[in-house]
């Protein structure tokens, strides 16, 4: 018999925290499993007898399409958690994308809100039921959070709720599952030592994206109407992309993170944010609301206090089209969605100008040098405390990581300041609005092939909000061949053009990213509406 590491045995602690969490009653029946040559796996759920039609119904209803519902009384807040319960069982069961479900704590909201809504007639807030599914990094009273370290597993019971649950809470939202990570939450896949991998539900062989894998997974399956994830890379935005959902990555200090846990907490050089991930453009603009309506910031407050207020465009908008970083060239289904997209603007009669990739091999030196300005000594700390081996992707995330003197580190702030105020004059120069450019360089990548982060992290760097939308496209082999007559620039560049190959990426969503000024946040979420309005439409 294999020896027993003390590491697996601390790992084991949030193991048997999620299986006993699991309500049993909903799972499928060994006869009811798709068979292993299936890769979609989103016909399940209807395929499979455990959901009516009335809560098929509900967990394809957008989350403010269910606050509607359950305003009129057609719907109760516990048949709409129930719903998405059944779904968010099957859907581990498949994807293996939760770390613990809080199935009592759950019903007992939603219970408390159908019985204030019976005594009032009124929902609580703007959140009223709705069931939403939370990174695990994102603390709840009692509850353990790891962030996917085996060192955490035992010993980081939170005392309270983190602010944005607090805040949701008030606002009636339900939480009802907690979703997986990856190991430092630094990948832009999502597996660990703890819960391993997630799979990605339009194909089950392919990544859900990382770092809130988990929750693009829950989302993209429908396990929960919006799901809370984080953002300092593209962790929000990527993932989306990868499970055709929705996702906004907020300008920084916009949503609270107190509660958080994460490995080089004081790190402020490049922040992560918090921010949803939905299966609609508007539930982006019912959540940032609730958020700012709860006030954070006058708990939190280094936020700023900028409350959301719901913006409405017309056509009349510049948009700046960037079709390659000229760094890492997109492949075929990305090209194509992109060049789709930008004719069905200019037949709308959107302005669209070709957006020059300014600096970003700069700026992708100045993150990387912030991501980890104490050489990764925080979290080879926490990795180091348990033992657990290194995932792949954690070993190539640390080769990047440069120890900093504090002045060195002073110095590269300067260098962030100087490119933000360049890049936002440039757009003033060229009357530049808004940017859309590829999410990722490809769709869902395979396990451990998702490397390259700077369609996203540049904008991280820049501080500029990102809204990413399915484009309605998916990969189409006898359209989205190898592009033969490519000749790459670099190492990287031939790396990411020999890892494509159509039949690998079967029925894989094809997401587009919108991005906008800093702090211009609702603006950008109305341009996104406008834009997808026009590239969704037949």
């Amino acid at each position: 018999m294999a020896a027993v590491h003390d590491w697996e045995r601390q790992a084991q602690v949030s193991r048997d925290i999620l299986a006993q969490s699991i309500p049993k009653q909903w799972l499928l029946p060994t006869d009811k499993l798709p068979s292993a040559e299936r890769t979609n796996v989103l016909d399940v759920p209807r395929e499979s007898g455990i959901l009516t039609e009335k809560e098929l119904q509900i967990t394809e209803t957008d989350a403010t399409g269910l606050v509607e519902t359950m305003a009129r009384g057609t719907w109760t807040a516990e048949e709409v958690l129930i719903a998405f319960l059944k779904r968010a069982t099957i859907g581990h069961q498949l994807l293996n994308f939760a770390t613990e479900f809080m199935v009592e704590d759950a019903l007992s909201q939603a219970r408390d809100l159908d019985s204030h809504f019976r005594r009032t007639g009124e929902i609580v807030g703007p959140l009223h039921g709705v069931p939403i599914s939370v990174k695990e990094m994102v603390s709840f009273r009692g509850r353990v959070t790891n962030t996917g370290y085996v060192s955490w597993t035992s010993s980081n019971a939170a005392s309270q709720d983190a602010l944005m649950i607090r805040s949701l809470r008030k606002a009636g939202a339900v939480f009802h599952v907690r979703t997986n990570l990856p190991q430092t939450c630094m990948h832009l896949d999502c597996n660990n030592n703890i819960t391993g991998r997630t799979h990605n539900p339009h194909n089950i062989r392919l990544s859900p994206g990382g770092s809130s894998g988990g929750e693009s997974a829950s989302i993209g399956f429908r396990c929960a109407a919006i799901g809370i994830g984080s953002d300092i890379g593209g962790s929000i935005r990527l993932p989306a992309a990868f499970c055709g959902c929705y996702g906004i990555r907020p300008t920084t200090l916009r949503t609270p993170w107190n509660g958080v846990g994460l490995a080089g907490e004081g790190q402020e050089g490049i922040r992560c944010t918090l921010g949803p991930l939905t299966n609609s453009l508007r539930d982006l603009d019912l959540f940032m609301k609730a958020v700012t309506d709860g006030r954070p910031w006058d708990e939190e407050t280094s936020l700023v206090p900028l409350p959301w207020k719901e913006r409405a465009l017309t056509k009349d908008i510049t948009i700046g089209i960037l079709w390659d970083d000229m760094i890492v060239h997109p492949h075929p289904p990305v090209q194509r969605a992109m060049n789709e997209a930008v004719a069905k603007l200019k037949m709308a009669g959107i302005l669209v100008k070709d957006w020059r990739p300014y600096k970003h091999a700069h700026g992708m030196r100045i993150i990387n040098d912030l991501f980890y300005p104490d050489g990764a000594a925080a979290q080879l700390a926490a990795l180091e405390a348990s033992g657990e081996p290194w995932l792949p992707l954690t070993k190539e995330a640390f080769t990047r990581a440069r120890k900093m003197t504090v002045a060195e580190t002073w110095t590269v702030n300067l260098e962030r300041e100087t490119y933000r105020t360049e890049y936002r004059s440039l757009m003033e120069e060229q009357g530049v609005e808004y940017i859309l450019c590829p999410a990722y360089l490809g769709v869902a990548a395979a396990p451990n092939e998702a490397r390259y982060s700077a369609y996203t992290a540049i904008w991280n760097i820049l501080d500029m909000p990102g809204v990413v939308f399915p484009s309605g496209l998916k990969v189409d082999p006898h359209l989205d061949g190898i592009e033969t007559g490519y000749h790459p620039r670099s190492a990287q560049d031939e790396l990411e053009y020999r890892a494509y190959a159509p039949e690998k990426f079967t029925d894989a969503p094809i997401g587009l990213q919108l991005v906008g000024k800093r702090f211009c946040d609702e603006e950008l979420v109305a341009a996104s509406k406008v834009l997808e309005s026009i590239i969704r439409s037949s």
